[in-house]
């Protein structure tokens, strides 16, 4: 079924969390190695507008469904970012524009140069750079889709779980977009399918890489998808990825998860963590 673009903006909206009783963190706080993870993930969630900036340079900008979609997407990811500056608010984080301005400053040169780079890409692939975006964009959001479940079913908190399902609802629309998109336009054109699978098997990593350490990186992962169970999310990811046109065999975030040096077998960190507790 093709993506309803009309339907999708017409009905955007925040994530809500006015109805949860957060006071409930104050009563059950989260422990420390779960709010580390929720500040890489608010990292994430605010640093969409700096992406979206970087691919206003390009061709996507020019496509009208793609535009009306990234204006969204951008908005509705804001307020992802909002409602887990919420959650660590309660923990005692504070995470406002002092504290993002600063998390930019940090990425130095590399911030300033992504919107050149973006431009110089699109210029030489030109209109198939736009299925390039989708496809990207559709490995990008399956696995922040499975990262929010996996969150929400791992900690176990009735109100942390909640608000991520919610998240993880609107995620769920992202990938829909982005991956109807990439197969269509993938499907067109043979140079974009070459392009596509290049780019995501040679430069993929996972979200929030290009703006958190490798230290943190490899955190979140072993967090989310170490062990057994998290593998097999992990792959069912990339089998996602796979059956796009010319994807076929891909397995990028597995790659990306065994480069961090993740664990493949057995109970997965958080598990660990859990029976060290129960113990």
């Amino acid at each position: 079924m093709a993506f309803d673009i009309g339907k999708y903006t017409a009905n955007s909206a925040p994530v809500g969390w006015d109805d949860l009783d957060f006071d409930e963190f104050e009563r059950d706080p989260l422990p420390e190695t779960t709010l580390r993870t929720l500040r890489y993930m608010c990292d994430v969630e605010y640093h969409t507008v700096c992406y979206l900036r970087d691919l206003l340079t390009t061709p996507s900008h020019k496509e009208p469904e793609v535009g009306a979609f990234m204006t969204m997407w951008n908005r509705e990811e804001f307020w992802h970012g909002e409602a887990l500056s919420a959650v660590l608010g309660k923990h005692g984080i504070v995470v406002d524009f002092d504290e993002l301005k600063a998390t930019r400053i940090k990425l130095g040169w590399k911030d300033r140069l992504d919107p050149i780079k973006q431009s110089l890409m699109g210029g030489l692939v030109g209109h198939d750079f736009v299925a390039v975006h989708m496809a990207w964009g559709a490995a990008n959001e399956w696995s922040a889709n499975a990262a929010y479940i996996r969150l929400a079913k791992q900690e176990g908190h009735p109100v942390l779980a909640e608000l991520l399902k919610r998240i993880a609802a609107q995620e769920t629309k992202h990938v829909a977009f982005y991956a109807s998109q990439a197969r269509d336009r993938l499907a067109e054109s043979k140079k974009a399918r070459v392009i596509a699978r290049f780019a995501l098997n040679k430069f993929w990593r996972p979200v929030g890489s290009g703006i958190s350490t490798d230290d943190e990186v490899a955190h979140v992962m072993n967090e989310l998808f170490a062990g057994t169970e998290g593998r097999k999310l992990v792959r069912d990811i990339d089998s996602h990825i796979a059956k796009m046109p010319g994807m076929e065999g891909l397995t990028i975030v597995e790659n990306a998860l065994e480069a961090f040096g993740i664990a493949a077998d057995g109970p997965g960190t958080h598990e660990l963590r859990a029976a060290a507790v129960a113990a």
